[in-house]
Order: structure tokens, then C-alpha cells, then sequence
């Protein structure tokens, strides 16, 4: 195995806390990983980053760090392990408890598997004698060492934590804080500022704005109240970087927060906020985006990153919330590769000041998904949307839209999941025999149920097995045809043609019994293979052949997810059954689900 050079001394010299040249600091090191363990969140419960504690070596000693979050795949990924070889690109030290904290922030793999090198000890923390300045007595260099006499003199304070170039102190990352810190700063861009809010209640009224800070190796949300907006709301302005010292750090209450920090912190009377001049190494948002496509694969509420073209712009409407204010709404089509349309929807002055000229990019980082319409999209007060940004997927984004994908029909998502159904996923394990869903009468009160089910199609109603839908991406509205052609009141617009749908109940049966199942478009395309306009255009044009459609879809076995819920309709009240999702039987992994079965239960035992 080929041997490596290690940087000799550096555990020893980043361990010093009373000195830390600058050359160091714009090192880059060799080390060897000696461990790695996992740091058990210390929160109130609330989901949190995973963190990891390492070891590092240099062959002589080893030192304790801590790596950046945002590379936790490098462990996850087996990419690196014990006795890895690595040079750390950028890294920053911090003082914690006296000690020299250590934050890898970058680094290259040099090799994955290697020995250990040498017989690393742990480095000796200073003694008294060591940090006190004495100056020795007259002839004491002669004198043996029981006659040794010390003059002490004044010692220099030893400074808290590192002073960094220009005298400031040493700035902390941000993923480094905590409430057992009192005396930090750390160097953040404003990627996000909200409104002053207020509020009255019973205990009084008040107002309070909120930042998201970002550095290297994180983000977390601040807060000012009262006074203190009045000091600092001006001040901070969003996109500009700053010091910030002098604050409290809480636990974060996630119920008002998506950002992944287990802290945030309260701006106070006596925070310090000082703008930064020198904004190198200091980044912009970072973004973590899905493609539109895989919003299905989420969780209603989930917080995910997009990027996307932006279709459609509906007019500024305004609407009035359940507390009785007056909210300002816009919605906007989004686009992307994947061949999906999904509504995003803007709230007040982001929906006021949102101009679509030549339909632009935006990226949006921590949007809600929402179940209205299937699948829908909302921005957070602590979300945060750019309008063509200046990074390489909005650019390769913006080159294939001009190309090809101005020309593209995409797929909207239908208003098959609206409601609590939306997120229903099929279960193998929960699957209802359909005449228990029955007695249990599910979806008979005011909340919609949700239920998986496996069962045989047995017959289609195929009389209206589609309507004329509009166009418009995201609409799906029923168009009517008039003189001026095919038009959707909604959109206040007309069509030479409609874009077809489909909706239709079909019996399906179990050994149990049978119950009437309503589909959707995205069931029909299933079921059939082809669009509803294909169906449409093969029933207007040969009878026979659109039977024979038909029929081959019937007798077919699937999996469904399902959501029952109670509608009324002419005063009739009755249980429908909605198909949310529906898969044909996959029998490799019905049987592996059976031969799992069978082994957890461990009948060989019996």
C-alpha cells in the first residue's frame, strides 16, 4: 500500500490557544481520520442535521473537530473512513471552553482506505507555568533548581479566543453556537428579511422582524422585537453581510421556523450589528432543489427547494383571511425539465412587487407543498425567492426553455388530490378488503380517510369518460363551447380545441365484494395508455375500436391508494371513493414482500 506524507506538527500548532499565525489559517494540511461519531441532537425534540465529531492526525498527535454539515455525506457515503487520508482546503479554528475547536469546512480525498500512520498521542493541555510570565532572580541561572527564586510581574490578558487580522475578535461559524456560549461573533449574509409584523392579544401588543443569516457552514434565524425593530430593521438590509455579536441563542421553535438549525437566535438592546466591508468566503443562498416532478414522492408541509420557469401569472386578486384581513395574492405556473406544471402561490408585498417579464427563472428556497390541486407550492415569511439568479441551474434552465421547452406540453397536477388524500401512499402492509372499508365506514365524517386496497377492474362507466378541460397550465377548469370557440370563464379565455380529461367511476372487486371507485386523469392514462384526447379522438371515430379500448382494461388486478370521503350532492349525502394513485401488480415485489412476511413471522418455529 503506498505510504503518505502527513503535515508534521499541525494538530500541535492549530491547538495553541494563544497564538494562530495567519499563514496556518491559509494552510492546507494533510491529515489522517482517526474516528467519527455521530453528535446526538440536544434539542426539544424538534428534527435536527445529524452533526459529526471527528479525530484528526497529523502522525504525532491527534485533535478533536468537527465537520461541516455540508459534508456529512462524505461519512454517509462511505466516501471517507477511519484511517482516510484527506487535505483540508478551508477550515476555521474557535476557542470553546478554553480548547481549540477545529471546523472543517472543505476538503480532498487523498485516499479512501489507508494504514495507520504512526503513534498519534493526545496533546498536553498548558500548565500554570507554562501561561505565567516570571522573570528569574540574580544568579538563579547558576543556582540549582531548589533555590530557584521567581519575580512575577504583570502577565498580558490572555485573550478569550483569536484575534483575527484587524484586532477584531475570531469569528465563529454559525453552526458552532450555542446557549452555553456567551462571547461570539459571526460573520453572516442577510439572505432573507421579513416585514414588521404585529400582534395584540390579551398580554398587550408588540411587533417583531426576523433575518435568516447564512456563513459557510449553515443558516439560522434571528429575531428582533420590539424596540429593538426599531434600532436594527433599517439597518439590516437584505443581501449585505455582517458581524453580529451580542445576541441570545434559544432553541429554535420549529413550529415558526423551516431552517435546519437546532438554535436561532434574539437580537437584544445591545446586540452589535457592524457591516461588513470585505464579503469574500461569505456565500449567497445555497439550494438543495427537486425536480417538480418528485413533489409527489413528498409529504404534505414538507419544505423543499425548485427552480422552474415561470409559464403563467395570474392578476393580483386580494382575499380575506379567517382573522379578517385583506391578504394580497398572485399565483404563478411553474415549469421545469420533468415534463411538470405546478402553482406556486405569492403572498402580499412579494405578490404586489412580482414582475414576469419574458418569463423568467426563479428559484425558491424552502417552499411549502401544499395539497390544493394535487400538488401545490407556497412561500413561507422565511422563504426565499430570486428572479433569475445569477447560478449554473438557472442558467442551463433558461438555455433549454429558449431551445425546446417553450414548444413542450406539460403535466399539470390534477385536482385528483385535493384535500387530505392528497399525500395517501399505498401500503402493502394496511391493504382493506373493500367490504371492510365499508363497515367501517370510512370517510363518513367531516374528515377524508385514506385506505389501500388491491382489486379487479370489473367494469367502466365509460358515458362521460372525459370533459373539455382549458388548456392553461395548472387550470383544468371544464370549458364550454361557445361561438368564439372552447372557453374557460376562469382564465377568461378561448380555445380552438379542448385539452380533455379524464373522470370516471369504475367497479372494482376483492374476494370481499365490490365498491365503485372514481378515477381521475392520471388513472386513466394508467389504465388506458394513452391521453384522454387520444381516447377521445379513437370513440369519435370508430365505435368498435374504442369498446375494445374498453374491454382490455377490464378484468386487470392493481394496487390502489385510496381516500374516501363524504360528499352531498342534491341533497343526497353518500361516501365516495377516490383513486389517488393506482399501480399495476409488480409480482417480484409482491413476492418478496410475501417471503419477507414469512420470515418475520418465523414459522419454522411453530
Amino acid at each position: 500500500m503506498a505510504s503518505y506524507q502527513l503535515t508534521a506538527g499541525i494538530c500541535s500548532r492549530l491547538a495553541d490557544v494563544t497564538n494562530i499565525e495567519d499563514d496556518i489559517l491559509n494552510s492546507s494540511p494533510t491529515i489522517q481520520f482517526l474516528s467519527f461519531k455521530k453528535v446526538a441532537p440536544t434539542t426539544n425534540g424538534a428534527t435536527t442535521v445529524d452533526r459529526y465529531r471527528i479525530i484528526i492526525s497529523d502522525g504525532e498527535h491527534f485533535l478533536q473537530a468537527m465537520l461541516a454539515t455540508q459534508l456529512n455525506h462524505l461519512i454517509e457515503d462511505e466516501r471517507i473512513k477511519k484511517h482516510s487520508i484527506a487535505v483540508i482546503d478551508k477550515f476555521s479554528c474557535n476557542l470553546v471552553q478554553d480548547k481549540r475547536l477545529l471546523i472543517i469546512l472543505a476538503l480532498t480525498i487523498v485516499a479512501k482506505e489507508a494504514t495507520k500512520i504512526g503513534n498519534p498521542t493526545a496533546l498536553q493541555a498548558p500548565t500554570v507555568a507554562d501561561t505565567t510570565n516570571t522573570t528569574p532572580a540574580p544568579g538563579a541561572a547558576s543556582a540549582g533548581a531548589s533555590s530557584t527564586t521567581t519575580t512575577p510581574t504583570a502577565a498580558p490578558p490572555q485573550p478569550p479566543r483569536q484575534q483575527g487580522r484587524a484586532g477584531r475578535p475570531a469569528i465563529y461559524p454559525i453552526e458552532s453556537l450555542s446557549p452555553y456560549q456567551n462571547n461570539w461573533t459571526i460573520k453572516a449574509r442577510v439572505v432573507q428579511k421579513s416585514d414588521i409584523r404585529t400582534w395584540s392579544n390579551q398580554r398587550g401588543e408588540g411587533k417583531l422582524f426576523n433575518v435568516t443569516l447564512m456563513d459557510e457552514t449553515g443558516e439560522i434565524k434571528a429575531t428582533g422585537f420590539n424596540q429593538v425593530v426599531d434600532e436594527l430593521y433599517d439597518k439590516i438590509q437584505e443581501g449585505k453581510v455582517y458581524f453580529f455579536s451580542r445576541a441570545r441563542v434559544n432553541l429554535a421553535k420549529k413550529k415558526f421556523s423551516n431552517i435546519q438549525n437546532e438554535y436561532e437566535l434574539s437580537f437584544e438592546r445591545n446586540t452589535e450589528v457592524e457591516e461588513c466591508i470585505d464579503a469574500t468566503n461569505v456565500p449567497t443562498i445555497r439550494y438543495n432543489f427537486i425536480e417538480l416532478a418528485k413533489l409527489i414522492d413528498l409529504t404534505k408541509d414538507s419544505v423543499c427547494d425548485v427552480i422552474g420557469i415561470v409559464k403563467e401569472v395570474t392578476p393580483l386578486t386580494e382575499i380575506i383571511s379567517k382573522a379578517g384581513k385583506t391578504l394580497q395574492k398572485r399565483e404563478l405556473t411553474l415549469v421545469d425539465r420533468s415534463g411538470y406544471a405546478v402553482r406556486l402561490t405569492l403572498w402580499g408585498k412579494q405578490a404586489e412587487s412580482f414582475v414576469s417579464d419574458d418569463q423568467p427563472v426563479v428559484a425558491i428556497k424552502a417552499a411549502n407543498v401544499g395539497d390544493f390541486g394535487g400538488r401545490s407550492l407556497s412561500m413561507f415569511s422565511t422563504s426565499i425567492m430570486q428572479v433569475n439568479p445569477d447560478i449554473p441551474e438557472a442558467h442551463a434552465l433558461r438555455g433549454w426553455y429558449d431551445a425546446a421547452g417553450s414548444e413542450q406540453t406539460y403535466q399539470a397536477y390534477s385536482n385528483v388530490g385535493a384535500g387530505a388524500g392528497a399525500f395517501v401512499q399505498f401500503d402493502r402492509a394496511e391493504i382493506l378488503p373493500l367490504n371492510e372499508v365499508k363497515t367501517r365506514e370510512l370517510g363518513a365524517s367531516d374528515k377524508a380517510d385514506a385506505f389501500s386496497a388491491r382489486a379487479t377492474i370489473m367494469h367502466i362507466k365509460t358515458d362521460n369518460i372525459a370533459y373539455p378541460a382549458c388548456q392553461t397550465q395548472g387550470c383544468n377548469k371544464k370549458v364550454l363551447e361557445g361561438h368564439d370557440g372552447w372557453r374557460c370563464e376562469r382564465c377568461n379565455k378561448s380555445w380552438d380545441k379542448p385539452h380533455y380529461r379524464y373522470v370516471f367511476p369504475m367497479a372494482c372487486a376483492d374476494y370481499s365484494g365490490q365498491a365503485w371507485l372514481q378515477g381521475f386523469n392520471d388513472v386513466g392514462e394508467v389504465l388506458f395508455g394513452m391521453t384522454a384526447n387520444e381516447a377521445i379522438e379513437i370513440r369519435d371515430r370508430d365505435d368498435i375500436e374504442f369498446t375494445k379500448v374498453v374491454e382490455r382494461a377490464v378484468g386487470t388486478a392493481y394496487n390502489f391508494a385510496c381516500k374516501a370521503k363524504q360528499e352531498t350532492f342534491n341533497d343526497m349525502t353518500r361516501v365516495r371513493y377516490t383513486i389517488i394513485k393506482m399501480m399495476p401488480l409488480n409480482y417480484r415485489e409482491e413476492g418478496k414482500y410475501l417471503a419477507d412476511l414469512l420470515r418475520r413471522s418465523d414459522w419454522s418455529k411453530s
